[in-house]
């Protein structure tokens, strides 16, 4: 049986790739969060909406694109969620 993503698993893993593709130093672009992400563009579109809404990426405008970057509060966020995730994978539970 496949296993789903949860809603926080594939935040996490959008935060992840705008932490670790961020090679240039200027943010990274809706493309790559969507190969990485393995979600559609429309999902995607919201997600990134939720999270700069919520200080997680930071959006800066590049000419006529947008690039994102990870916050720090973004990555307390994903400092938080391997700790859950580790304390749950303890119990022998997936997320």
């Amino acid at each position: 049986m496949a296993q789903y993503r949860t809603q926080t698993k594939i935040i996490a893993d959008i935060l992840v790739t705008a932490r670790d593709m961020n090679t240039a130093g200027d943010g990274v672009g809706i493309t790559t969060l969507l190969r990485k992400g393995n979600v559609s563009y429309n999902r995607m579109t919201k997600l990134i909406a939720d999270l700069v809404g919520a200080g997680l990426l930071e959006e800066h405008m590049l000419e006529k694109n947008a690039k994102y970057k990870i916050s720090e509060r973004g990555i307390t966020f994903l400092t938080a969620y391997s700790q859950f995730e580790d304390f749950a994978q303890s119990f022998g539970l997936r997320l």
